[in-house]
């Protein structure tokens, strides 16, 4: 079995599609790891603002099965491929780590670059992962949250529940 780190993200009907998501996910994969729901803007376009998290699932399906089986699960929900790069989703499931994996596996970088780059990716990912070590920085990815300039990219939770349980709440001020 393999510890695998996952990003998912919406900004088109974004509760709807995170929850087909995680249902799907957990049909094929079983218990899950989630962490809290964030919102944030879009990065590299103007458009509706997204939620995020991230999600550990164990599974024994090879990297290139498990990329296969998320593009699939991407398509059944109306992902759109001959869009820009940076547009709208509905459901975006990204594998951020597999395993101790470092490098260029089955033409997927890992972990994923983006990790250290956008704050709703490292955020949901430090806090459901912060002991987890970022082989290439040296660092864990608490550390690697707490270093990180939150002014750049701001996000927030939002509240969000999946099968009658409270994944994450708004903050109150």
């Amino acid at each position: 079995m393999t510890l695998v780190a996952l990003s998912l993200g919406s900004n088109s009907d974004p509760e709807h599609y995170l929850i087909a998501g995680l249902n799907a996910l957990q049909a094929k994969f079983g218990a899950l790891q989630i962490s809290s729901v964030f919102e944030s803007k879009p990065v590299g376009f103007t458009g509706a603002n997204f939620l995020n998290l991230a999600v550990v699932i164990d599974t024994t399906d090879t990297l290139e099965e498990l990329a296969r089986y998320l593009k699939r699960l991407e398509d059944e929900h109306g992902r759109i491929r001959c869009e820009p790069r940076f547009s709208g989703r509905t459901l975006d499931i990204d594998i951020l780590t597999y395993g101790d994996l470092c490098g260029i596996h089955a033409g997927i970088v890992l972990p994923r670059e983006e990790v250290i780059e956008n704050a709703h990716v490292l955020c949901p990912l430090a806090q459901l992962c912060g002991d987890w070590l970022h082989a290439p920085s040296g660092r864990t990815y608490a550390q690697l949250w707490d270093a990180y300039d939150k002014s750049r990219q701001p996000l927030w939770p939002v509240n969000f529940e999946w099968r009658g349980r409270q994944i994450s709440a708004r903050m109150t001020p």
